[in-house]
């Protein structure tokens, strides 16, 4: 049985990584999907993708830090079954290596723009009765992460944000989630390892992948696969919570 069949879903930085994961298998699984992201050529490619394996999907060029923007495009399309808050940016270094300039970008997308996609869409899922929202958070949430500040800052504001909307639209028929991964295997980190330690690719991906107690980085599938269960009917119990998808990095890594 397909999980989302006729369902409406948003997926925000969903033409890469994690989103792209997220997008073609909930695309596979009956939902008509809507990608939120910056990429126009990732954008189109993700759809193509989706379209090719029999899917629907639509990419939407938007800025989640822009509220008009965001508020124009969820209006347009109208009905929204599920939401997917996926859309965020990294920041290395501590308070002392963070500018103001560095906060207030990180602060800008990972924050106000899952603001801001919240305040477009719950107004959308209370009138058509319901809804299912996920809210990546991450591991950094939890516990502290060495040379994370903003990016610690940001997804623990997704943390609280997501049980402040569990509890405030319950009576709406509106289940909302979050989920905190540990290091996922992203063109991101390769992309971060490249630029941060030329020559020593294999060494320090070997050494970040073993930060994990299971040994390795997760899949962005695995993730994905999680997010579907969470987003479905079968998640219908569910709210309020959060899912640490980890290898073990909360609760084994001492």
């Amino acid at each position: 049985m397909l999980k989302l069949e006729n369902k409406i879903a948003i997926v925000t930085g969903g033409s890469s990584g994690i989103g792209l994961a997220i997008s073609m298998l909930f695309a596979e699984n009956g939902a008509y999907v809507h990608i939120f992201d910056l990429n126009a050529t990732a954008g189109v490619e993700a759809v193509n993708s989706i379209e090719s394996a029999g899917g629907k999907a639509k990419f939407h060029s938007c800025n989640v830090a822009d509220q008009l923007a965001v508020s124009a495009i969820v209006n347009e399309i109208g009905k929204v079954d599920v939401l997917v808050n996926n859309a965020g940016i990294a920041h290395v270094g501590n308070l002392e290596n963070c500018s103001e300039a560095d906060f207030d970008k990180v602060y800008q997308v990972n924050v106000k723009g899952a603001y801001n996609i919240l305040h477009a869409v719950v107004p959308k899922m209370k009138e058509n009765g319901g809804g299912a929202i996920l809210n990546l958070a991450s591991i950094a949430s939890i516990v502290g992460i060495a040379d994370r500040f903003a990016y610690s800052m940001s997804k623990g504001a997704i943390y609280a944000m997501n049980l402040s909307i569990a509890r405030d639209y319950m009576k709406d028929n509106i289940r909302s989630n979050s989920i905190s991964p540990a290091r996922v295997h992203t063109p991101f980190v390769d992309g971060f390892i490249a630029k941060n330690y030329p020559g020593k690719e294999t060494e320090m991906f070997e050494k970040l992948s073993a930060s994990q107690p299971i040994g390795r980085m997760a899949k962005p599938t695995e993730i994905a696969k999680l997010a579907l269960f969470l987003c479905s009917d079968d998640a219908a119990f569910i709210t309020g919570n959060d899912y640490p998808i980890d290898g073990g990095f909360i609760k084994l890594n001492n």
